[in-house]
């Protein structure tokens, strides 16, 4: 040692030095500190030993413990409440959680009392480790718990997705004074949100901040993105300006979050609005916030405005990435407008971008194209085996090939993949599957396709339930035929690919979707002898032209109910105020005007139907058995 120095360096010098070895990774000479502290005849203290041990338990807990046993406790010095924290924390980053409750043992031996700090350290290992009950029963024995011992608990429970006893220790939080910490009541709040409880949420936050809590931008991101998942995006834009006026400034990820939400609930105006607004605020958007935008504006068909983000994403130097996400969503909203030539157009486009996956789609198209399905297929898989995502155009062509070839297996388990990567198939894809099992003849495999459609939001068209209807009355299964018809009518206004509203007028044309329902009608009514299918056209409301519908214009359905003749009076007057005459003469309307009446040789012609409706029935009876039960007459 240099002569210069008169008087021995004092214990915060060596306590300076263990630190520097420490950060240095001298563990062995940190050991020998105390050595080095005798040559000066002064005894290490209590302090220099806990450094030390701070110091071992971060690299080594066996040295530690040596250290404690041999060094420490032969030097007579046997620890205080901090040296047993030290290693309690050393036990429990190692996980030997055992030990630590040994360690407890041996404190409460020796008459010392374990304080807060070493009950919560044991506390938040046990719920590391899913020990969330054993932490709860060690809490009772804590003589003060602290507010960082009810956030490790609620963390705890959080984890395990036990939402009741995370709020039951929340509100004891609460109850006694504590305000639980940002990141304990975010993860409230998000296990909240995926239970859709979002308004508990929002009362949690607000409670925090009553009792002087702050709240920061992941907590309001984490409200807002459950606020948008279960559809109350209007209420998560409202808590954007909250933030703002509190002095919290939202982040790109806040911004994402509600023009997704926008999308998805088809507010797309109000999604474009936010994403002008984030340029006004200087929020730089990113791909994320293109991507959803581009499929957001293209699955609804609006292209143009889809092309505009598209533009604006390939002018930054980031462009798309790489990413082929937004170029197929491009090519999803073509499909759903049923252009596929401009989707084919646009595929070829992409092939600067992405050469070997188009490429490799085109090859598929033109296998499927001239038959080779199998072709087409090995193509496909060559694609998913490298990690490709087909377009939808790829998946409809390769299902629409596999159901010319009576492969609908293989088509279904296409289609599914399709759903699978967020791409809902339009009504045209599924009707070409439905098909291809009735032609197979498993109507049943056909139902159950149609009921997961539904049950998943694709709504198929009328085409779709009309050749299921027909099946099904073609078995005499009059029921099932008439609750799929009423499905039919209950997806009408949801319908895939959107029908313009039927125009019954005259002797206009019937357009061929309208045909589809008459012919689905019809096939019906001849089954049921009944006229309760004309009723559910009547009921159903449908927009009717100021001009008086003619019953001759339906066709089939005209022909087979007025052949039948069951229609009452209450019938005819239904009809009539859903604006229907009847061919028996022109002077016959059947149609109120304001507050006129049906003329009195109407009412004569009604009363002679439902005469001969009673004579035709009672002939029935008479000569048919149990006809009463017959067609839902009784």
């Amino acid at each position: 040692m240099p002569h210069s120095i008169n008087s021995p360096p004092d214990e915060d010098i060596f306590v300076t030095l263990i630190r520097g070895l420490g950060r240095a990774g001298r563990i062995r000479l940190v050991v020998n500190v105390p050595d080095l502290f005798r040559k000066f005849n002064q005894a290490p203290s209590l302090k220099m030993f806990n450094s030390i041990l701070d110091v071992l338990v971060k690299e080594d807990i066996n040295l530690a413990r040596e250290f404690y046993q041999k060094k420490m406790m032969r030097s007579g010095v046997q620890g205080d409440d901090y040296t047993f924290g030290i290693l309690m924390k050393g036990l429990c980053f190692t996980n030997r959680i055992g030990d630590g409750f040994k360690l407890l043992q041996v404190m409460k031996s020796r008459g010392l009392r374990p304080n807060t700090v070493i009950y919560n350290t044991l506390i938040h290992a046990l719920c590391k480790n899913g020990k969330v009950g054993r932490a709860r029963s060690l809490m009772n024995e804590v003589e003060e718990p602290n507010d960082v011992t009810f956030n490790i608990l609620v963390s705890g429970y959080c984890r395990e997705q036990d939402l009741v006893q995370a709020l039951v220790l929340m509100e004891k939080s609460f109850s006694l004074g504590f305000v639980p910490d940002v990141v304990t009541v975010t993860k409230v709040v998000e296990l909240l949100c995926n239970v859709g409880r979002v308004m508990e949420a929002v009362e949690i936050l607000e409670r925090m901040e009553s009792k002087g809590g702050v709240v920061d931008v992941v907590a309001y991101n984490t409200l807002i993105k459950g606020l948008c998942r279960t559809g109350k995006v209007k209420a998560g834009h409202g808590f954007l300006k909250v933030m703002e006026s509190k002095g919290c400034l939202p982040t790109v990820d806040t911004y994402n979050m509600l023009i997704s939400g926008f999308c998805e609930s088809g507010m797309l105006n109000l999604a474009l609005d936010l994403f002008n607004e984030m340029k006004t605020d200087g929020i730089i958007w990113n791909f994320d916030t293109c991507d959803m935008l581009i499929r957001g504006l293209c699955s609804e068909g609006r292209m143009e405005d889809g092309f505009k983000i598209l533009e604006l994403m390939e002018e930054t130097k980031a462009g798309s990435r790489g990413h082929s996400s937004p170029y197929n969503s491009v090519l999803y909203g073509f499909y759903k407008n049923n252009d596929r030539d401009q989707a084919v157009e646009f595929l070829k486009k992409m092939g600067k971008l992405f050469p070997k996956a188009v490429d490799r789609s085109l090859q598929i198209l033109s296998f499927c194209e001239k038959g080779c399905i199998e072709d087409a297929k090995r193509v496909y898989d060559q694609m998913t085996e490298e990690g490709q995502i087909p377009s939808v155009i790829v998946y409809d062509s390769l299902i629409l090939g596999f159901c010319l070839e009576g492969c609908v297996r293989e088509a279904f388990e296409l289609m599914n993949k399709m759903v699978d990567i967020g791409k809902f198939p339009v009504a045209s894809t599924v009707n070409a599957i439905i098909s291809g099992f009735l032609r197979q003849g498993k109507l049943s495999s056909a139902l159950k396709l149609l009921e997961d459609m539904v049950g998943r939001g694709c709504l198929p068209s009328i085409e779709s339930y009309r050749p299921l209807v027909e099946a099904l009355c073609g078995k005499g299964d009059f029921q099932r035929a008439l609750g799929l018809f009423l499905q039919m009518w209950q997806c009408k206004h949801q319908i895939v690919g959107k029908v313009k509203e039927p125009q019954f007028c005259g002797k206009e044309a019937v357009t061929p979707a309208e045909t589809g329902w008459l012919m689905a009608l019809s096939c019906l009514s001849v089954a049921l002898l009944s006229y309760h299918c004309m009723m559910l056209l009547v009921h159903a409301r449908w927009k009717l032209d100021s001009k008086l519908a003619s019953i001759a214009s339906f066709g089939e359905l005209g022909c087979a109910v007025w052949s039948h003749r069951h229609f009452s009076v209450d019938a005819v007057i239904i009809l009539a105020q859903a604006g229907f005459c009847f061919p028996i003469d022109d002077e016959s309307c059947l149609c109120y005007h304001g507050e006129a009446v049906l003329p009195f040789h109407v009412l004569l012609v009604c009363l002679w139907m439902r005469g001969l409706v009673v004579l035709e029935m009672s002939l029935a009876a008479l000569l048919v058995p149990n006809f009463a039960g017959f067609g839902g007459l009784s």
